[in-house]
Parts: C-alpha cells; sequence; structure tokens
C-alpha cells in the first residue's frame, strides 16, 4: 500500500488498544478491590494493594516501553535527515528546526526536502502544516 498523509500513522491494535484497554481495566479493577477490601481483613488488603501495584508496574512499563523506543527512533530520523541534508548541502540541518519539523521533513522527497526545510524555519511551519505541503509524498515501509 502506497503511504501518504492520509494512512501514514501506524497504531498497533494489540498494542495500542487491546493491551491498552486491558492494562487500564485492571488497574481501575485494582482500585476497586482496594475499597472492597477496606471493609475486609488486613489479608485482603494486603492482596488487593499488592494487585494495584502490579498494575501501576505494568501500566508504567506499558508508557515507558513505548516512550523509549519512540526517543530511540527519533535520535535515528535526526540522524538520517541530517545526513541527507549534508549530502544535498554540505551543511546540517538548521539548529532552529524542532524535532517534530524533523520527522515531517522525512516525508518529502530530495527535489523538495530543502525548500521545506527553508520553509520549516522562516514559517515555523508544523510537522502537520510540512506533511500537508509535500507534493510527492516519500513513504516509509522500513518501519516494524
Amino acid at each position: 500500500m502506497e503511504q501518504n498523509f492520509k494512512n501514514h500513522t501506524r497504531l498497533v491494535p494489540g498494542f495500542h488498544f487491546v493491551l491498552g484497554i486491558l492494562i487500564v481495566t485492571g488497574l481501575l479493577g485494582a482500585i476497586i478491590g482496594i475499597f472492597h477490601a477496606l471493609d475486609t481483613t488486613k489479608l485482603n488488603l494486603h492482596n488487593a494493594l499488592l494487585i494495584l501495584i502490579l498494575f501501576v508496574i505494568v501500566a508504567l512499563l506499558f508508557w515507558y516501553s513505548r516512550s523509549f523506543a519512540i526517543k530511540a527512533q527519533d535520535r535515528a530520523i535526526r540522524a538520517e535527515e541530517n545526513l541527507r541534508y549534508f549530502a544535498l548541502t554540505g551543511k546540517l540541518l538548521p539548529s532552529e528546526l524542532r524535532m517534530g519539523q524533523i520527522i515531517a521533513l522525512r516525508f518529502a522527497p530530495n527535489e523538495e526536502f530543502l525548500s521545506l526545510v527553508d520553509r520549516a524555519v522562516a514559517e515555523k511551519l508544523s510537522g502537520k502544516e510540512i506533511k500537508i505541503a509535500i507534493k510527492n509524498w516519500r513513504g516509509d515501509y522500513h518501519r516494524a
């Protein structure tokens, strides 16, 4: 399938929806379990607290596993686009570019890349505005 502005985002249903919903459901259930355990024995409260702690741990793992992967991906994108800009101009990317702009610029073909870099800096274009300005989309077909 050809990538374009409308279909370039990637959501993994098993991760983003199923696992996310299960973690939130478990976390809410664990919180409700705490309130139910307050009326019973200390052992029940202890077990309910342990379950809540486990779900908090799982929720944090879910969040940080994704954020760490995105940070690593952002660093790779910055390096790739810096190399591409250097190959085309002999200079590094302008330091005024924000990460969101650099991420958007990766979808521009070489023919549009330099002018879009200049526009992004001069007009302070958002990532979305850069993506919309791209005429011939350069898809990223190597991501998992």
